[in-house]
Order: structure tokens, then C-alpha cells, then sequence
């Protein structure tokens, strides 16, 4: 057992306890996680890390990439399954109700149930297991019996645990290109979690309590002779006594006020609790009462005259409306169940046509801009939109959408309608299956490892108009993240989902992920060396290739480890091109974290494969000073924001290497007068920075300079994200 992931797993768990209050799920979670790696029933690291468990079922995947050992398709039966469980004949087969539910599934009855979902389209597939029975029935009713026989035999032995079949019902599924963010119920899930803090609660309570407090003085000041305590400078009460004249009703206006204030609390020195305990001890005069109570009284009049003027005085009255008009406003708590109720009127799994109806004005009071951002998540609109309206504010949110474009574009290739939608809604649902924790070049379950996806493989037919609309949507969303994210690298997801569409329009094109670098085992697969050569020939001669010296050509030196086939040269070239950010102690996570962005820095990490497959070379021409004074600006932002710790200063620092990585790519489509113009823009930026070597470096590099093996050039240095702190801006 790795100790570091043991570690890791129960340093989580500890901080899940910290909250189990709020979210004993999650302690739950990580207490199995480490319950399983005491008992080797869990292996970190690996694809298959549930034992006895097929890649193909859905774990559950905690921070981390921690599996916790539970199937997400392992859940409780619902409602009508209940039913329909107490419908079955005695003596139906199955071990478990999950079980005899599914084999009823395989009869002709449940078959005609599950087509009949399917050509109506009245069901959702939530979890990818909710399609396995289901492409049965479709198999089985198009006579692929041998195709039908298989699956079921591949997922049998776990039918008396995993839900097989959708969850049946109409589902809400975007037309045309638009995405939503999330689905109704989970906006109305956050905007019910939404509450009143416990101090804004109790000020509006006492709020709604003042006026009880006036009549209580009120009654008080008709005690007094004379005129009403007022406070002198330094203190000293000035003015009549109370508890010298008696009004008629006095007895009943007691009775009343007492009653009526019985549930209010207050500090017990406080006027409200000193007027009234005093109130409690006169029932018909003030006999019961000391001198010192009844100074006491005098001083709490004073005290609030003094404050807030006499009962019914313009200046009490105006303080009181200024209260009214707080406690008669509607806290963002009310107003948001208020909006969740107007959801309540659109599918679960749906999403709305537009914010504008389910945002406007609640009784007059408008809706808080937290709110009105919650709900525009359930909007469905074309993905340009919501990333123009900052609903979708990273590469990392776009990869969340974008399945519910790419999942049509898949399925085209099916003829059959309706196992065509199947196979989209499947797609979209594999699409939200969490990561796991890999090593040794593991690569991620895909989705044709899934036995029902992969029987339905031999009747995807390639399409030429299929190919075609996924190209020109891997185009599309790839200029949308580069113009709206310039200086963010690719997330994984979003490289994930763009290998899926590249794969769909028949592009070879070796995109490659993010390695963590705590994970790293020092090897490379063959497609980073097959991105660097692109890479170096496409940006040969280029500013890109100048300031990084990227390699004019590579070998083909392959190796294979762990049972893939490796590139060692490229990994050999990396690991000497690290050495220039070693001039510090650096090891450890540290080391390999400065040979994988190496390997970024030669691969340009995807942007010259995608420029060069996808013929994005007018557009980048075009957009390119733009793109790169965003980029750059946003690392020189970024790197002098102060740092709380020393981790928070070296992310920063690294995040804005590669954002300054990302500019010098962009960069490189522009003429030299445009290169020298962007830069002397960013110098204004670097006033209270340590930024400068890093302007110097890239000026010098535009002035046909080059770096030395030290990555210097006269007052400029290479701008490298690893490098154990050394670089500008870590102390």
C-alpha cells in the first residue's frame, strides 16, 4: 500500500468528520476508502480497483480519483419498482427484488414494456448501467440473438445488485445544439440549500419585537412624574421618576404586554428585559419593587429616550419604518423558494427555455443576482451564449456541456431512431462518470468497454456527413475555448471530449492529457512524441519555437512498460530539458513536475495539433494579438497576486507559466511589428512586480536573441513554471 495515497485518503477523512453534521456521506465515503485499502479489497492506482469488479460498472469516485468500492447503479428500488416487485408472480427467480426485477426484464413482458419506453422515448438514463436491458430488448427484437446472449452473459452476475433498466418517464432532452449546465431539480436542490444565517435571524426577529418594546416604554413613561428621564453628558439621569402616577388601565395593559412579550428573550441587563421583569413585579403598584429597581427603570427609559426619542416622537417613529421596511423585505432564503417554486413547473431532468420569466420580480422585490445566477444553469441555449453570459467560465465547465453535443453526433451513425437516442442518452451519461486515480499508464475506462455499447459497435455505420458535422464541432468548440479561456491549457475532459469527436469526423489526432505530477512514473506513451513532432514542425521558426528551442526533429525510439508501447526519446529529451529549472534542490513531485511541463512545452499541449488538424491557421491569424495580450496579461496578473503560503505562491506561479505559454503560442501567428507592440503593453503591468526578466526574456527572444543554456538572455529569463521557487515571484 502506497502511503502517500493512504495519507491522502485519511487526511480527507478527517476533514470529512469536521463536517459529518452536514455531510456524513462523504465521511462515509473516504471511512471505506481506507477500510478497503487496509483490506486489499481496493487497489489505488489501478482501472479495475474494486475487487472482483468489472472496469465497465460505475464506481463511485471520490476527490482524488479515490474509488470508495460502491456501485452508483447499486440503488435503492424506487416506488413503482416496489410495486411492480409485489406484482410478480410467487416464485418468480432472483436471489434479491434488484435481481427479480431484472430477469422479468428479460421476459417477453418485460421486454414489451422496455421497447415500448424506447420507441416513445420515455425514459432517461441516468446511470450508463440503465442501458444494458434495454439494448436487449433491441437486439432481441432485430434478431441479433448471438449479440443479445453475450451482453446478457456479461452483465448476469451482477443482476442481483446493479439497476439495468432506465429510469422510465419523459425525459426533457435539449433539441438542436443548445446545453444546459445542470437540470431543474439540481438548481431547485441549490436553491432550497440556500438559508437565512442564524444572526440575521435573530435581528430580524428583535426587529419585529421593537414595536412591543415601545409600547412597554410607552406604558413605563405614563408612570413618570414630571418630565421624561433623559442622559446628561458623563452619564447622569435627568428628569422625573417613574412608579409615581398610575394610569387606569394600568392592570390591563400589564396583563396584555406580558402575555405578548412572554416568548421574546433578551440579555437579561438589557432595557427590554430589565423594563419587563419589572413590569412582572408591579401588579398593581411599584411596593414590590427596591429604589435600586426602580433607578433601574429610570435609567432604562433614559437610556432609550435618550437614544431613539420619547414614545410616538417623529424621530422614534421615523427609526421605526426604517425597521419595518428591513423585516417587511424578504430575506434571499424566501426569495429563493420563491423562484423554486416557479421551477417546479418544468421537468426534473430538464432544463428552461429562458431565465427572464423565472427571475422576474418577486411581490415587487427583485431577485437576488446569486439566484438569477443558479437558475440561468438550467438554461438551454447554444454553448457560444452561455459562455457569453459567464455561465460556462472555464475549460472545465465547457467539458461538462459539450457531451450533450458530442452524444447526437455519435449516435448519428446509428440508422435506427430510436437506438440512436439510446445510444446518446448513454453517451452523455458515461460522459458524467468521475475519474479514477491511475498509474502506470492506465488509461480510463472507455466508453465501447461498456457490453452494451460495445454491441451496438457493428451497427454504427460511418457516415460522411456524420464525420463531417463532428469536424466542424470539434472546430467550432475549439476556437470557443481558446477565444474564451486563452490562457488556460485544456482540461482533461475537454481532451477527452475532443478525442471522442476527432475520432468521430476519422481525424488522427494524438491529443494528449494533463499528467498529474504526483503520479508521474517517469514514461511517456508514443502519442506525446507523435503531438512534439507536429508540434515542431508546424511551429518551426516561429517565436514559439525560438523562445522554448523546441527539438527541429525526433527519433522513433519506443520501448514498452507496463504493456504499453512508450516513447523513451521523448522522455529522455524532456528530462534533459528540465534540467535548466534544476538549478535549485529539486525533487521529488517537484522534478517531475519540470519534466512534465517540458512535455508540455514541445507538444504546445494540443494547440498545435488541433491549429494543424483542424485548419484553424486563418482564424488564429486573425485572433491572435488579441488572444495573446489576454494570455500574457493574465500571467502577469495572476504571478503577482499576493500568496498566503508557499504551495499558494508555486501553483501561482506555475498556472501563470503556463498561461504566459499559452500567449507566446498565440503570439506566434503575429508579424513582428504586432509582437513588439503586445509586449510593450505588458511592461505598464509590471509596476510593483518581479516580473521584468520575464518581459526582458520575451522582448530579447522578439529581437531574434536567443536563450542561453541557462534559459537567460541579458536581462531576461525563461519563464518556467517548476523549479522549486526560484523562478521571479516566489520568496
Amino acid at each position: 500500500m502506497n502511503q502517500g495515497q493512504f495519507g491522502y485518503a485519511y487526511d480527507q477523512l478527517r476533514r470529512a468528520l469536521r463536517h459529518a453534521g452536514t455531510d456524513s456521506a462523504r465521511a462515509d465515503g473516504w471511512r471505506a476508502v481506507l477500510d478497503g485499502m487496509a483490506d486489499g479489497t481496493l487497489t489505488v492506482g489501478s482501472r479495475t480497483p474494486v475487487a472482483d469488479t468489472p472496469a465497465w460498472v460505475t464506481l463511485e469516485v471520490l476527490h482524488g480519483g479515490f474509488a470508495s468500492g460502491r456501485y452508483l447503479a447499486e440503488e435503492p428500488l424506487r416506488e413503482d419498482e416496489i410495486e411492480l416487485v409485489r406484482a410478480l408472480p410467487d416464485g418468480a427467480p432472483g436471489t434479491t427484488d434488484r435481481e427479480r426485477l431484472n430477469l422479468h426484464y428479460l421476459t417477453d413482458e418485460g421486454q414489451a414494456v422496455l421497447l415500448g419506453a424506447l420507441a416513445a422515448g420515455a425514459y432517461r438514463v441516468e446511470i450508463p448501467e440503465h442501458a444494458a436491458l434495454m439494448t436487449v430488448a433491441w437486439l432481441l427484437a432485430h434478431d441479433h440473438h448471438a449479440a443479445a446472449l453475450d451482453l446478457v452473459a456479461a452483465v448476469r452476475p451482477l443482476m442481483h445488485r446493479l439497476r439495468l433498466t432506465p429510469v422510465f418517464g419523459d425525459p426533457s432532452v435539449p433539441a438542436g445544439s443548445v446545453v444546459k449546465l445542470q437540470s431543474v431539480e439540481q438548481v431547485k436542490t441549490s436553491l432550497r440549500a440556500i438559508t437565512t444565517p442564524s444572526a440575521i435571524d435573530t435581528m430580524r426577529t428583535r426587529l419585529r419585537e421593537r414595536p412591543l418594546y415601545d409600547r412597554l416604554v410607552e406604558l413605563w413613561c405614563e408612570t413618570v412624574e414630571g418630565e421624561l428621564p433623559t442622559l446628561r453628558e458623563g452619564g447622569t439621569v435627568t428628569g422625573g421618576w417613574p412608579c409615581r402616577v398610575w394610569p387606569a388601565d394600568w392592570s390591563a395593559r400589564r396583563t396584555a404586554l406580558l402575555a405578548e412579550t412572554e416568548g421574546v428573550t433578551a440579555h437579561p441587563r438589557a432595557n427590554f428585559a430589565r423594563l419587563r421583569t419589572a413590569l412582572a413585579a408591579c401588579e398593581t403598584d411599584s411596593r414590590s419593587l427596591t429604589a435600586r429597581d426602580v433607578g433601574w427603570v429610570r435609567r432604562a427609559l433614559a437610556n432609550t429616550i435618550g437614544k431613539h426619542g420619547a414614545p410616538g416622537s417623529e424621530r422614534r417613529k421615523t427609526l421605526r419604518e426604517a425597521e419595518l421596511s428591513v423585516v417587511e423585505r424578504p430575506t434571499r432564503a424566501e426569495l429563493a423558494e420563491a423562484v423554486a417554486v416557479r421551477l417546479d413547473a418544468y421537468p426534473d431532468d430538464g432544463g428552461v427555455p429562458s431565465v427572464e420569466p423565472i427571475t422576474e420580480d418577486v411581490d415587487g422585490w427583485s431577485v437576488p443576482d446569486g439566484v438569477v445566477v443558479k437558475v440561468t444553469r438550467a438554461w438551454e441555449a447554444p454553448v457560444e451564449e452561455l459562455v457569453a453570459r459567464d455561465v460556462i467560465t472555464s475549460g472545465e465547465v465547457l467539458a461538462t456541456v459539450l457531451p450533450q453535443i458530442t452524444a447526437s453526433l455519435l449516435a448519428a451513425n446509428i440508422e435506427d431512431p430510436a437506438l440512436s437516442a439510446l445510444y446518446a442518452r448513454t453517451y452523455a451519461a458515461f460522459r458524467r462518470r468521475r475519474g479514477l486515480l491511475l498509474l502506470d499508464l492506465a488509461t480510463q475506462v472507455g466508453f465501447t468497454e461498456l457490453p452494451w455499447v460495445a454491441a451496438l459497435e457493428p451497427l454504427r455505420a460511418h457516415r460522411r456527413d456524420t464525420a463531417e458535422a463532428a469536424r466542424e464541432t470539434l472546430a467550432r468548440t475549439t476556437m470557443l475555448a481558446l477565444t474564451a479561456f486563452p490562457h488556460a491549457i485544456l482540461p482533461n475532459p475537454l481532451v477527452s471530449e475532443f478525442g471522442a469527436l476527432a475520432k468521430q469526423a476519422g481525424l488522427r489526432m494524438p491529443l494528449v492529457e494533463e499528467v498529474a505530477a504526483d503520479i508521474f512514473m517517469g514514461a511517456f506513451t508514443t502519442k506525446f512524441r507523435d503531438a512534439a513532432v507536429i508540434a515542431s514542425r508546424v511551429m518551426a521558426g516561429s517565436l514559439y519555437a525560438r523562445y522554448y528551442d523546441l527539438p527541429e526533429a525526433w527519433s522513433e525510439e519506443t520501448t514498452t512498460r507496463w504493456g504499453r508501447k512508450t516513447a523513451a526519446d521523448f522522455a529522455k529529451v524532456c528530462k534533459e530539458r528540465a534540467a535548466e529549472a534544476h538549478r535549485g534542490r529539486v525533487s521529488g513531485v517537484a522534478a517531475n513536475g519540470t519534466v512534465l511541463e517540458q512535455g508540455q512545452i514541445v507538444t504546445t499541449h494540443n494547440l498545435a495539433v488541433l491549429a494543424d488538424g483542424l485548419e484553424l491557421w486563418d482564424p488564429l491569424m486573425v485572433l491572435a494579438p488579441g488572444l495573446a495580450a489576454r494570455s500574457l496579461g493574465w500571467a502577469l496578473r495572476r504571478a503577482a497576486v499576493p500568496a498566503t503560503d508557499r504551495h499558494a505562491a508555486l501553483t501561482a506561479v506555475k498556472n501563470a507559466a503556463y498561461a504566459w505559454r499559452q500567449g507566446i503560442f498565440f503570439l506566434s501567428f503575429c508579424d513582428t511589428e504586432k509582437q513588439w507592440s503586445v509586449v510593450e503593453e505588458l511592461r505598464p503591468q509590471l509596476a510593483g512586480t518581479d516580473l521584468g526578466p520575464a518581459v526582458d526574456g520575451l522582448a530579447a527572444v522578439v529581437a531574434g536573441y536567443r536563450f542561453d543554456t541557462d534559459g537567460t538572455v541579458h536581462n531576461g529569463r525563461r519563464w518556467l513554471g517548476w523549479g522549486g521557487g526560484q523562478w521571479v515571484g516566489v520568496r
